[in-house]
């Protein structure tokens, strides 16, 4: 009889707690923004395509408006999708929304750094870091200069392959590695050094895990599933493995530093950080400038890296656009002296290209999330302190008004009618606001130079016919993923 009292009140005791869930869900959402209600633990799981969860967003945009509430798992989650709303909140509200929402698969970097920390520390961290990358990427050697560097390293590394098909993956990533190694810590690997080799697979295997169905549940109920098997463990592996990597660079600094004589971005950091010690100013210390090099150092490499790889099996699948590229970059460069930024004026089609390319591939869809330091009216709707918000890039770089047929590779979306390249504020691929990425300036570059020294060098010739070739990706989450692949480069002296 006593057992069956105790299991009467549980089950009283389980009901009660359904109930108070399910009352607090709704009165929480009276002023929200409108969504599809939420179960009570799970939220809106069974909303969200788990393969897919942008294309869930546009589904679901379609259905309750441009700004929306739902929930995965326990967290609260507004997603901003269309130009007008995200200009709105990244630009228009840019610093009430300038927050960064918890990412646990980052937890070693969240109370430091320049990308995913929300610390009261980071917006001078990420102020003092734009005004050094800023001064290397302008002084003695200009990242112009660190790029067609590198490049000679990449044509080799390129020539090497011997015409044989060959997966381009770790020496298109050596490459922006190797610049933005430079800009941190006055060094570079070759390409087939085992340091070298292993970060550019931690970052590469990362960047797919991130974007899997596992690690997205992972990032939004991190506390139920951490102590749980899974992929989430070897990504925290290896971006452990990597700031410990950078963690030695910094120790190598720290012995040969000469405060009055910097070689690099961390000599730089490691200065302020003795100046805040000596002012007894709370701004670097030792974690912080080890997470803010090693934020620099996987976004400077990875992103930039995909971005390369996805584009050359672009141009594999569309020959006509690699043969007009092929036919400007002969007009304007010839073969025999190195590309450089003066020459992008004259070569429409090149940028036309390279910002499709970043349209069309939709690199990180959903944006980093966001969070609301500060309870906000947005649109009419109540948005409180602790919401993580997406600011979709996908829904502006697909936007059908501005790209006609956005899921089509077109350089015209970038060309007027003249074949003169042709601006356009829906290009976030970079997102926009406070939280911009702070290696813009160093990325375009990167891509422009890149992608115009091989086409100068090579022609790209694929395994299958192009009709066969799919440039779908073959993971969408925290990142677009492109299919592997292989493909020959044939110098053009040899056809």
């Amino acid at each position: 009889m006593a057992v069956l009292g105790v299991s009467l009140a549980l089950l009283i005791w389980f009901v009660v707690l359904f109930f108070v869930s399910i009352w607090k869900q709704i009165y929480s959402s009276w002023r929200l923004p409108p969504g599809p209600f939420p179960l009570p633990i799970i939220g809106n799981i069974f909303n969200l395509d788990i393969n897919n969860i942008p294309k869930s967003f546009t589904k679901l945009a379609k259905q309750y408006g441009p700004v929306f509430t739902i929930y995965v798992g326990p967290r609260r989650i507004v997603v901003l999708h269309g130009y007008k709303v995200v200009k709105e909140a990244l630009l228009d509200l840019k610093n009430e929304f300038a927050g960064r929402a918890d990412i646990p698969s980052f937890e070693a970097h969240q109370d430091s750094g320049i990308i995913f920390s929300n610390s009261e520390t980071w917006r001078d961290t990420r102020r003092f870091s734009l005004m050094v990358l800023r001064d290397y990427g302008m002084g003695k050697k200009s990242n112009e200069e660190r790029i067609q560097k590198e490049a000679q390293f990449l044509l080799e590394a390129l020539r090497k392959t011997n015409s044989q098909p060959f997966d381009p993956t770790f020496i298109l990533g050596g490459a922006p590695f190797n610049v933005i190694s430079d800009i941190l810590f006055h060094k570079r690997l070759d390409y087939s050094d085992k340091t070298c080799q292993r970060l550019l697979h931690m970052y590469n295997e990362n960047f797919y895990l991130l974007s899997t169905p596992w690690l997205q549940l992972y990032n939004n109920v991190g506390s139920f599933l951490r102590y749980l098997p899974g992929s989430h463990c070897r990504v925290l592996k290896n971006i452990s493995e990597a700031k410990q990597y950078v963690s030695e660079q910094i120790k190598e600094h720290q012995e040969l530093l000469d405060i009055n004589n910097p070689q690099d971005f961390t000599d730089c950091l490691l200065i302020q950080m003795e100046k805040d010690k000596k002012n007894k100013k709370k701004g670097f210390d030792l974690e912080n400038v080890t997470v803010t090099v090693a934020d620099l150092l996987f976004a400077g490499t990875e992103t930039t890296s995909t971005t390369l790889r996805y584009g050359l099996l672009i141009l594999l699948k569309y020959p006509k656009v690699e043969e007009k590229l092929h036919e400007e970059i002969d007009r304007v460069i010839g073969s025999e002296r190195m590309p450089s930024m003066k020459d992008k004026v004259n070569m429409p089609y090149m940028e036309a290209v390279v910002h499709e390319i970043q349209r069309f591939i939709n690199l990180v869809p959903s944006n980093l999330p966001h969070i609301m330091n500060q309870d906000i009216q947005f649109r009419g709707y109540f948005i409180p302190k602790g919401t993580t918000v997406y600011p979709t890039l996908d829904s502006i770089l697909w936007d059908s008004k501005e790209f006609p047929n956005p899921e089509q590779f077109d350089p015209g979306h970038f060309l007027n009618e003249n074949g003169k390249f042709k601006y356009s504020d829906y290009f976030k691929a970079f997102s926009a606001g406070k939280r911009v990425c702070v290696g813009e300036g160093l990325a375009r570059m990167e891509l422009f130079l890149f992608l115009t020294i091989i086409l100068q060098h090579f022609n790209l010739k694929s395994l299958v016919s192009s009709e066969e070739i799919d440039t779908s990706p073959v993971v969408v989450g925290f990142g677009s993923i492109p299919p592997v692949y292989k493909l020959c480069l044939i110098p053009r002296t040899e056809i």
